[in-house]
C-alpha cells in the first residue's frame, strides 16, 4: 500500500506546515517551551481533523481557530495558576500563549474594537434594532469584521457597554 502526502498548495505554505517546520526548528535548537507548545497545538489540530465522521484537512482559517482556542486556554490557565499562587506555572502558561499569539492575526486594540462596534450599533439602529435587545443584531454585524482579531467575550462586553449608552 502506497501512502501519499496530503495535497497542499504548491509554493504556498499552509499554517499547519508552518507550525510543523517551526516545531522541527525548535526541536533542533532544544527549545523545550516552544517545541512542547507547538507539539500540543499540532495535536489539537490533528484531533480536530479526525473529529466527525471522516478525516479531513483543516483550512488555514480552521487551523487559526484551533490556535486561538489553545491560546485562550493558556490565558485562562495562567490566570487560574496565578490565583492559586503558582506563579511559575502561570508564567509558563503565559509564555506558551505568547508563542501561539505569533501565529494569530494582530489583535484589535480597545479603541479599534470600540470603533467597529460603534459603527455596528449605528447600523443596527438604522435597521430598527435598539436597546439591549439589539445585542444579537449588533453581534451579527461585528463578528465577521473582527473574526480572529478579538475574543468573543471581549466583543460582547464592548457591545453591551455601547448599547447601554
Amino acid at each position: 500500500m502506497q501512502v501519499t502526502a496530503p495535497a497542499t498548495l504548491v509554493g504556498m505554505t499552509t499554517l499547519k506546515s508552518k507550525l510543523q517546520e517551526d516545531l522541527n526548528v525548535a526541536i533542533k535548537e532544544r527549545d523545550e517551551l516552544r517545541s512542547s507548545t507547538l507539539r500540543l497545538t499540532l495535536a489539537a489540530i490533528t484531533k480536530e481533523e479526525v473529529a466527525g465522521k471522516e478525516k479531513r484537512e483543516l483550512s488555514d482559517d480552521e487551523v487559526q481557530k484551533v490556535i486561538a482556542k489553545e491560546a485562550k486556554k493558556r490565558r485562562e490557565a495562567a490566570e487560574a495558576f496565578a490565583q492559586g499562587g503558582r506563579a511559575e506555572q502561570a508564567e509558563r502558561e503565559r509564555a506558551e500563549g505568547v508563542i501561539l499569539d505569533a501565529y494569530l492575526p494582530q489583535q484589535l486594540s480597545d479603541d479599534e474594537l470600540k470603533q467597529i462596534v460603534a459603527q455596528a450599533v449605528d447600523e443596527a439602529k438604522a435597521a430598527g434594532a435598539e436597546g439591549p435587545r439589539a445585542m444579537g443584531a449588533v453581534m451579527k454585524i461585528v463578528n465577521p469584521k473582527v473574526a480572529g482579531r478579538a475574543e468573543g467575550g471581549r466583543v460582547a462586553a464592548v457591545v453591551k457597554q455601547l448599547l447601554a449608552g
